[in-house]
């Protein structure tokens, strides 16, 4: 073995396992793995996960916030028209350095795959350029997944039928869309048709901002999951926000869900930013605008969760954390239930990873050692602390490291440090982190923290 992490907890609940690890790949998991290493790290009561997969992102516009000016009123629409004053100011230079930027947050958050919407409504398809140089430079660190997107429509923006091909041609890899945007809801069935056959004639997948609206009259996810049906594309498709299903009729989404889970749709919601920029036509009672995703998940669908915006023309917020999202999503989908926040947990891990079709990711001896060590004891934990990654790992080679939070007090007959985890005050009588068996890291160079030790 080339390293070994010692008695990690699984996001699947198993516990003191090791794991093996040899050049790129997992080669072993089990309980007392008889094997050395020149690097051994104790990870006990530590969460080890494959890392954070966001399935939907605009990195094209991340970091630009309040220019040319804010988003006064915080809506959808002056979003979308405050992007179409940005983007004549936009230089290659500066996408690439805001894009670089984001991406070295995400790693350090533990997030090593990315599927980014890139517009390509700009006849010199700068940002398109752009991102695909981001997308060389960060590969050996990060899986950038670029998706074609007309954000003025796909119809209704001149020129963007033939600038979807062309950005295409240049390697962009998957078929975007936002049939919701355009003219008439003729005319956006009319999009998820052409670009799903555009999709199948290439061999991409397809992703499409679905009915990002509170009109329950929105229902181009019917139509996307009936040409996905038709062409064949089953377990390729995704639809993004789907957020009018929020507000249908409980008859119709009985219909609906049905269909949508026969053509194998994933699908990814945006909680943070799905909530602050629906149900602003409502006074009161105020619509939460999230789709549908307690039922989604219980009818076998694919659900992910995006981060969507950061700092950006439609959210002022955010900072790449995807426990942030999954924290949300439990809190606006009334997912507070055991297990519907572990599937939380999968929602911006596992499922991501199989909407983008990664290939290698997992626990599982053969996949990638591509690990996030989570200063959290489980999975729930995690989305509860949203705690440091205190080691990121791609390919079995460490690429990010955050001290643990421990705070220290200063009080009489108290434990002088807290760490926040409830195993650790369940497991000892007086709360600290030695009482509950965690090595503390004292090595050279390595800052405080727990558990790292070298085998040689």
């Amino acid at each position: 073995m080339d390293l070994i992490l010692r008695r990690a907890n699984l996001p699947d609940g198993r516990k003191g396992i090791d794991i093996g690890i040899q050049g790129d790949r997992i080669v072993a998991l089990e309980n007392n793995l008889q094997a050395t290493a020149p690097q051994e790290i104790d990870v006990s009561n530590r969460l080890v996960s494959p890392p954070f997969v966001d399935a939907h992102f605009h990195m094209d516009a991340t970091l630009t916030y309040g220019i040319p000016r804010v988003n006064q009123s915080g809506t959808l629409l002056e979003g979308i028209a405050l992007w179409g004053e940005l983007k004549p100011l936009l230089t290659p230079e500066a996408v690439m350095e805001r894009a670089l930027t984001y991406c070295d947050w995400a790693v350090a958050r533990g997030i090593l795959a990315i599927r980014t919407h890139v517009d390509v409504c700009d006849p010199n398809l700068l940002a398109v350029r752009a991102l695909l140089e981001v997308k060389q430079k960060v590969a050996p660190y990060l899986d950038l997944q670029l998706v074609a997107f007309p954000q003025d429509g796909y119809y209704r923006s001149p020129g963007a039928v033939q600038l979807l091909e062309k950005a295409l041609d240049l390697g962009v890899e998957v078929v975007g869309g936002i049939p919701h945007f355009e003219r008439t809801m003729a005319e956006g069935a009319a999009s998820v048709r052409a670009l799903c056959e555009i999709a199948a004639a290439r061999g991409l997948r397809v992703d499409l901002h679905c009915d990002e609206t509170d009109d329950p009259l929105s229902r181009h996810v019917e139509t996307l999951a009936y040409e996905t049906l038709r062409l064949g594309l089953q377990g390729r498709v995704a639809g993004s926000h789907l957020t009018s299903m929020h507000s249908m009729d409980n008859a119709y989404v009985s219909k609906l869900i049905p269909l949508m889970a026969e053509a194998e749709l994933g699908v990814v919601a945006n909680p943070l930013v799905n909530l602050v920029l629906q149900g602003r036509h409502d006074t009161y009672p105020k619509r939460r605008g999230l789709t549908r995703v307690p039922e989604l998940m219980a009818a076998g669908l694919t659900v992910a969760f995006g981060h969507d915006c950061v700092m950006d023309p439609w959210y002022p917020l955010g900072s790449g954390n995807m426990l942030e999202v999954a924290h949300m999503a439990i809190h606006a989908a009334h997912l507070t239930g055991y297990e519907q926040m572990r599937q939380c947990f999968l929602a911006v891990t596992e499922n991501p990873a199989r909407i983008l079709g990664l290939e290698g990711y997992g626990l599982e001896p053969g996949c990638y050692a591509d690990l996030v060590v989570l200063q959290a004891a489980d999975a729930v934990e995690a989305i509860r602390l949203k705690p440091a990654c205190l080691y990121v790992f791609r390919r079995g080679r460490l690429i990010a490291q955050t001290p643990p939070v421990v705070a220290q007090l200063h009080l009489p007959e108290r434990p002088t440090q807290v760490e926040f985890s409830r195993q650790l005050w369940t497991s000892s009588a007086h709360g600290t982190a030695e009482a509950a068996g965690l090595e503390l890291l004292q090595g050279e160079g390595q800052g405080a923290g727990y558990g790292h030790r070298d085998a040689n």
